[in-house]
This record gives C-alpha cells, structure tokens and sequence, in this order.
C-alpha cells in the first residue's frame, strides 16, 4: 500500500491505497464493475450518481459496491460517489448516500454547501471541484474538507488553468488534501502531481479505455488511435467548454469546424441531449466522446488491474532528484 501521500490525506483513506490515485467520475463511463475493480487494484473508484437511472438503482449500485468490497481479507481502497448540485436528483441521492454511510463523496456543478452537513454527520470526507481560484475560496468557506482542481486538458467539461500555477496558489492557502485533474495520464505524471503538493490526482480518459468501463468497444477503440491533437475544445455540446474527440464528432455526422460556439446551455440541451430531453440526432457522452489531453498515453485497451500495476511501477521508478 501507498505510504508516502501528504499528512493532510487521512490515514483511514491513504492506508489503504496502493497509489494516491482516483479513477475519476465520468458520465456514461464510471459504474459498478469499473469503480469496484479500481478499489481493489488500490485506487478510489468515483462514479457520477447520474450514471444509475434512477435513485433506487443508485441503491442497488451502493450496496453491490459495498458487499464487492467487503469480500477479500485486505482492505480495498474507498468508494466515492459524485453528486451534481444542480442535479435535479440531489435530495434523493444525498439521501441514499446518507442511508449507506459512504466515507468520501466529490461534489461538481455548484457549490458544496447544500450538502455538506448531511454528509459531515455521517462521518462522510467532501471534496468539491473547483476550476478557479474564486471557486477554491467559496468551497473553503462552504467547509469542504478537499479541493479537486480542475485544470486544462481534463475531458469533458474542463477547466482552463495551468495544473502547476493553479495547483502551487491553492495550497499557499489550502492546507487540506488536494486532488489534480486533468492531463494525468501515467505514474510519471502523477508523481509530478506529488511533488507539486497535491495529495491525489484524477485520471479519467486512461480508465475509459478499461475492460471494465461502460464506454463501448468503439469508443476504446477511438481512445487507443487518438492523440491529444484529436480533443477539441467547443462549446457546441454542453453550452460550457469541453474538450471532445474529433473523431467522434465526425463519426456523428458533424463538422467539427462548423459548430456552434455561442449555443446556451438550454440551447445545447435541446440539440443534443441530456436527462429527458428527446432528440433526434447525436447525443452527446452516448454519441459524442469525450477525451482530455492524456488521450496521448492510452496505448491499449487493459483490464483495471494491469493499468493501476502499470501506473504504480512508472510511479515507482519516477526519480524526481536533480
């Protein structure tokens, strides 16, 4: 198990890890079979709440995670569930989440504060994205325990700070544990994630192209051919930038130099859908792929466990002296 992650990481969580790594929340990608493999492989398995069709499935999601865990003599790394603020689900999923006691939970889309006492009276860790420094200081003052900084590169809906600046000014005035997203793609840059000071770092398009993600057998194809002159970063699909394949939008039907840039969120959503929007086109994650700029490191579609033993020996072997 991983031993050297900074103090301000619990003891509960870092003594259970064999990297200080979470295997990051991505919509359509991140269930059950990805999040207990990467448990158990030593890394935090996250998943969007979103992701389970309704609130009683995200129970039945709790409950096979937790029991899955439960089962080897060694203890596997924690869970952490992803809730979205704006969701319009986030009562019922705090609730359930509340129900099962889980130890960490990340929340995007908002701020932390509707949901924190909940989860702090159950003992629950909450670390909140943040993608500015204004971000940082409301979550701060909301009482998150953890920051996940998100930074240029990451896929899908992506941040636009340099990870060294943003990483080295949130923790002059952070002193808890600090999570780097965006552009990790191996053990060398997440040990570069370390000396930075974070205590863990996301990685999100490594994993997709895993046996045991949702993403289908074509999507994992197009990661393994794809580099990061592929992402695209456009508004287009979201209303919000986001870092998407080429390939993938072409393969849609779409130009990806003919898009629609100015587009609301609302406008977006009804073009390309979301939730129970109905279209006819496209949709974007199912249809449209998301890839962030670590897509040039996704060499081979692996089971979890080979990629997270592949990450720990570059980790391992990183010398970072002068």
């Amino acid at each position: 198990m991983e031993h050297s992650v900074n103090a301000t990481l619990p003891h509960r969580i870092s003594s259970r890890l064999k990297l200080p790594l979470i295997v990051a929340p991505m919509l359509r990608v991140s269930g059950p079979d990805l999040v207990i493999a990467s448990c158990r492989a030593g890394a935090i398995g996250a998943f969007p709440t979103a992701n389970a069709r309704s609130p009683d499935e995200l129970d039945h999601w709790l409950a096979r995670i937790a029991g899955a865990l439960a089962e080897g003599e060694q203890p596997c790394a924690p869970y952490c569930p992803n809730l979205i603020i704006r969701s319009s689900r986030l009562k019922d999923d705090l609730a359930c989440l509340v129900r099962h006691r889980v130890e960490l939970v990340i929340t995007s889309v908002g701020s932390p504060a509707p949901v924190i006492p909940a989860l702090h009276d159950i003992g629950c860790l909450v670390f909140a994205d943040v993608a500015t420094m204004a971000h940082a200081r409301k979550a701060m003052d909301a009482g998150a325990d953890g920051l996940v900084l998100l930074t240029a590169g990451a896929g899908g809906q992506t941040g636009w700070l340099n990870g060294f600046a943003f990483a080295r000014a949130v923790r002059a005035i952070f002193p808890g544990p600090i999570v780097l997203a965006g552009g990790i793609c191996d053990g060398h840059a997440l040990r570069a994630a370390r000396v930075l000071g974070c205590d863990l770092a996301y990685m999100g398009t490594t994993f997709i192209a895993t046996r045991e993600s949702m993403a289908s057998q074509a999507y994992k194809e197009m990661l393994v051919n794809c580099d990061m002159d592929d992402v695209l970063l456009t508004r287009a699909f979201t209303g919000l930038p986001a870092n998407m394949l080429r390939p993938s939008i072409t393969r849609a039907g779409l130009d990806p130099d003919r898009l629609d840039e100015d587009v609301s969120l609302e406008a977006a959503r009804e073009r390309y859908g979301g939730g129970t929007v109905m279209i006819e086109g496209p949709r974007r994650w199912t249809d449209i792929w998301s890839a962030g700029h670590s897509v040039s490191g996704v060499d081979a579609v692996m089971s979890v466990r080979e990629l997270v033993d592949q990450i720990a020996d570059e980790y391992t072997r990183t010398d970072v002296s002068p």
